[in-house]
């Protein structure tokens, strides 16, 4: 239903159709680039070549980085126009280029970590060398690599205070949108049990959840892109793993096989964590409710009718004190097994002697980005819980906007507070 859609239409141009043209338009893009990007690249003046990552800051400047730069401006532009003339949006520029812009500050993000991970290869080799004492390695060279670090990550701090700068103003530009748009609203929202609520917290926690959940997404598509072919071309280096044995691109389907098993192990776990949570906010504000109106009349708030709210809230907490307790087992007994997974599938090749301290580094690290991007839900689950039940809270006032049918439990709390008064 249409009006289910406020909190994004206050801040989006059609949020479903715009999405959809969102996700076709990446795909065309995604497609051109990986078929005919090189191609066009070098028709128009960029000298791509084939070669290993560049360690140091000398990457960002590269044909190939200059190159994507301009291409994703171009297909930016060109989304961004196409919307304007079609659906012009009083909020678009910041919805539609503040989204393309976080979405390539991620990008530029992940790139560093690709760097950072290429120079752990000769860093640790050189290590390993140091520590034979054969004196095949100077100091002076390990300090070196420690200058190339530095000169990689100190002014990546600089660019991740930016970019939280700027994410932190999209965000509270949506909450603007959402908070002008109910308050629009207001004669009809008023009567919606724990509306200046919902106006003025929900939307704020719901903006700040969608922040944190939004990044960790596009950090994690932007890593996996980033790192999957690193992965796979790693993969080179394992001939055999237990219990799989020998298979194709055998670090990739592990990570893969890991992040689906930790997903749908919380996914189980934490199935009844939603509900319990949204009834949560219902008790808490029947409570918080008959405090307030016994401000107002001595006869409301009477101690008998607060001890009977709050006994509902005790009884709520526990409950998810308890489904947390299980939830919280399995999902800390998972996180303690991906500490150590990596390294019991490359025991094989590590007593092999085939790969070296510095290949064994960058395959963790490696590993390790892949495997966190698959992990998404797993590692935002609670977040996730938490955006579900304030979703629920605000459907009452999307329900009411369109003089549709209130969701269950706002039908019973609203009977009980006619009943009451």
């Amino acid at each position: 239903m249409d009006c289910a859609l406020s909190m994004f239409k206050s801040f989006f141009p059609r949020p479903k159709l715009f999405v959809f043209s969102a996700i076709i338009w990446s795909a065309i893009l995604i497609i051109f680039w990986y078929s005919q990007g090189e191609n066009l690249g070098k028709s128009i003046g960029f000298k791509l070549l084939d070669e290993k990552t560049v360690i140091g800051l000398g990457h960002f400047v590269t044909s190939e980085f200059l190159w994507f730069d301009v291409y994703y401006l171009l297909g930016t532009l060109a989304f961004y126009f196409a919307w304007r003339f079609y659906s012009p949006h009083i909020w678009q520029n910041w919805s539609i280029l503040g989204s393309a812009l976080l979405i390539y500050l991620s990008y530029a993000s992940v790139q560093v970590s690709v760097v950072i991970n290429a120079w752990y290869g000769p860093f640790y080799d050189d290590i390993q060398k140091a520590l034979s004492g054969n004196s095949e390695v100077e100091a002076e060279t390990l300090y070196r690599h420690f200058i190339v670090f530095g000169s990689i990550a100190f002014p990546y701090v600089a660019f991740m205070i930016g970019n939280r700068f700027f994410t932190s103003h999209f965000i509270f530009r949506w909450r603007s949108t959402m908070n002008d748009y109910y308050i629009g609203q207001w004669k009809n929202l008023r009567t919606v049990e724990g509306a200046s609520q919902r106006v003025q917290e929900d939307t704020m926690r719901f903006a700040a959840i969608m922040e944190g959940l939004g990044v960790s997404l596009v950090d994690s598509l932007m890593t996996l892109i980033a790192f999957l072919p690193v992965l796979a071309a790693l993969s080179v280096h394992v001939e055999t793993m237990p219990i799989v044995g020998a298979i194709p691109y055998p670090l990739v389907v592990l990570s893969i096989a890991w992040a689906l098993f930790g997903t749908l192990l919380l996914l189980v776990a934490g199935i009844r964590l939603p509900g319990l949570e949204f009834k949560n906010q219902r008790v808490e504000a029947a409570f918080r409710k008959e405090l307030v109106l016994g401000e107002e009349s001595e006869t409301r708030a009477e101690p008998i009718k607060l001890k009977e709210l709050f006994e509902n809230v005790r009884k709520n907490y526990f409950r998810i004190y308890i489904h947390y307790t299980y939830f919280n087992l399995f999902r800390y007994m998972y996180f303690q097994a991906d500490n150590v997974i990596a390294y019991v599938f490359l025991i094989p090749t590590i007593v092999s002697g085939r790969i070296t301290l510095g290949i064994m580094n960058q395959i963790l690290r490696a590993f390790g980005q892949v495997a966190s991007s698959f992990q998404f839900l797993v590692a935002s689950w609670t977040s996730i819980i938490e955006l579900i039940s304030i979703y629920k809270r605000l459907q009452a006032f999307e329900a009411t906007i369109g003089k549709e049918v209130l969701p269950k439990m706002d039908q019973e709390f609203l009977e009980q507070g006619m009943k009451e008064d």
